[in-house]
């Protein structure tokens, strides 16, 4: 590589880096998003805007990485038993919206005077949805803790899976008799080596990972860990899966291993920069030209498209059993076409199945409605939460708690509930936690905890939540009076429901335990308990010695609380008669 060339490259590089600092943080100040901001570079640098940056297929061949290691973070924080309990989901509202969405748009194109062969590919294709746009957006409302989360990942789930059929249908109908049994093979191959991968990271790739810890080198690890996501990915390239899909592959095979959290966050950095790269190279696709001679018609399909999408997915979604309000999000969120589009239309444009103005015209239409999606997005969420109640339930918190039994309900999510969360997370026990900040469950939600808002000492919120179908109530609240209101009236609704519940100290333990708490813990007291601990081995006093010590006070320091309350329910008693 020449100097000149060098030189070319580096430029592009600082433009990319310096538009990403100026104009991304404008667009959070302004409560827009990242995303926008993203795209709003692109059209910036690219051959429509200042002109910087005019190879648009190379950036956005070397932004797919993002949405591959996009699809392994999420496959990550996958475990394969709840993989399996969403294959309803999968194949049910993923495989519907994918084929009644392609008919009608196929339907629609014949009408147009488009041959069949086209209109099929243009049906598929379009029915698509941006899995990068989609995941992104996604995680700022609750992650796959939602029922749309899970409505919305299975349907792009599917539609990953669906690129392999749809590429071999191009080349079928490129081709001969000979393509389409190459076509029939390719699928064969690719499930035994899916089904090999699988095997591999259940039994080998968890020794590889114990040596490769065992060196002591963190670059080594991490340099595993690219490699696992670009290894994977690469193999299913190969066989004609995408490399989204095999990155998935790669996190769901590392989802139970006790490394993930460590290999999530050296991966992170690369998805969040690359991710970006991304949707700036969807901005810099944008063909302001082509726009601006044939703006009605462009406009015309992509808001016609957007609509139908979003009505079919609706349609679906309520079939389904969701709420309006969930249907809604997850109709918009999916309104879009996505950037597997780009690569079927373009193997079609190639093998000469489509025109190259029609090709022109259909990529235009994607970079389009993704551009427009976070703000359809939001917007549907301002026209749904302008016409909620003052105290009303979300629909998130019954449709989710809708599908739980023998689950946990978290009162309160602050340090303590977190801590709690996180613990419950860990050991795959079912719950649902309520809080009363909005920020507290926004960056909650972001992290794909099932947090959401509202008052957990009102009954409607516990009913919400599925208390009639709770194994217990975990009571973390931070406030004193809140916590006070709380344990009775679960005890007065819910007489066999356990009560764990945290009190401040030794009187408020007395207090909830009148009120019919199961289990009371003082944070005062196991925090000076925890330092006393501290300083007694500190002082040479031996582990069993100093357990003993703790144990034997904690027993008289509770004691002392159910003798308190025998007794003030003693006399209480005799008030009474």
């Amino acid at each position: 590589m020449d100097t000149a060339t060098t030189g070319h490259y580096l430029v592009d590089i600082l433009a990319l880096l310096l538009a990403t600092v100026i104009i991304v943080p404008i667009f959070h100040a302004l409560r827009l998003g990242a995303i926008i901001g993203y795209l709003t570079a692109g059209i910036i640098l690219g051959p429509w805007g200042l002109g910087i940056i005019d190879e648009v297929d190379e950036i956005r061949h070397l932004a797919e990485f993002g949405v591959v290691f996009l699809l392994f973070i999420l496959g990550i924080e996958l475990k394969p038993d709840r993989l399996w309990n969403m294959r309803k989901l999968v194949f049910g509202l993923g495989l519907g919206q994918l084929l009644i969405t392609a008919t009608v748009i196929f339907v629609i194109a014949m009408l147009f005077g488009v041959s069949a062969k086209s209109a099929v590919i243009i049906g598929f294709g379009l029915a698509l949805s941006s899995t990068a746009f989609c995941l992104q957006l996604l995680s700022t409302r609750g992650g796959l803790s939602t029922l749309m989360g899970r409505m919305s990942f299975s349907v792009l789930l599917l539609q990953d899976l669906a690129v392999v059929p749809l590429l071999a249908l191009v080349s079928m109908m490129a081709g001969s008799g000979e393509v389409a049994a190459e076509g029939g093979n390719m699928v064969l191959q690719a499930i035994a080596i899916i089904i090999a991968l699988l095997l591999a990271g259940r039994y080998l790739l968890p020794r590889v990972l114990d040596i490769i810890v065992l060196s002591r080198d963190a670059e080594v690890f991490i340099a595993t860990a690219v490699l696992l996501v670009l290894g994977v990915g690469w193999i299913m390239d190969q066989i004609g899966l995408s490399m989204a899909l095999g990155a998935f592959l790669a996190g769901v095979m590392l989802a139970e291993s006790h490394y993930r959290h460590q290999i999530e966050a050296d991966i992170l950095p690369f998805r969040g920069i690359l991710l970006g790269l991304f949707f700036i190279a969807v901005g810099m696709g944008i063909d302001f030209g082509l726009l601006w001679n044939q703006l009605g018609l462009i406009i015309g399909l992509t808001l016609g498209l957007m609509f139908l999408k979003a009505a079919i997915l609706y349609g679906l979604a309520r079939l389904s059993g969701s709420k309006h309000k969930a249907s809604m999000r997850t109709a918009t969120l999916l309104s879009q076409s996505g950037e597997f589009g780009f690569v079927i239309f373009g193997v079609a444009a190639v093998s000469g199945l489509l025109a190259q103005d029609l090709y022109q015209i259909l990529v235009l239409v994607i970079a389009l409605t993704m551009t427009l999606t976070p703000f359809v997005v939001r917007g549907t969420d301002r026209l749904l939460n302008r016409s909620k109640k003052p105290n009303q339930v979300e629909e998130d918190v019954i449709d989710f708690a809708g599908e739980l039994n023998s689950h946990v309900i978290l009162a309160g999510f602050g340090r303590v509930g977190a801590r709690i969360g996180l613990l419950l997370t860990e050991a795959a026990v079912p719950y649902i936690a309520i809080d009363m900040r909005q920020k507290r469950v926004a960056d909650a939600r972001k992290k794909g905890f099932p947090v959401f808002y509202g008052d957990a000492s009102q009954l409607k919120v516990l009913q919400a939540a599925g208390a009639d179908r709770a194994k217990m109530i975990v009571v973390a609240l931070d406030n004193r009076e809140q916590v006070n209101r709380l344990v009775p009236l679960v005890r007065g609704y819910y007489p066999q429901m356990p009560i764990h519940a945290r009190a401040v100290d030794r009187k408020h333990c007395a207090k909830l335990s009148e009120f019919g708490a199961t289990t009371t813990i003082s944070e005062t007291l196991e925090t000076s308990l925890r330092l006393t601990e501290t300083i007694l081995l500190g002082s040479g006093v031996d582990s069993a010695t100093t357990r003993v010590l703790l144990d034997d006070f904690r027993h008289e320091y509770y004691s002392d609380v159910e003798t308190k309350v025998s007794g003030d329910a003693a006399v209480l008693g005799e008030l009474k008669h």
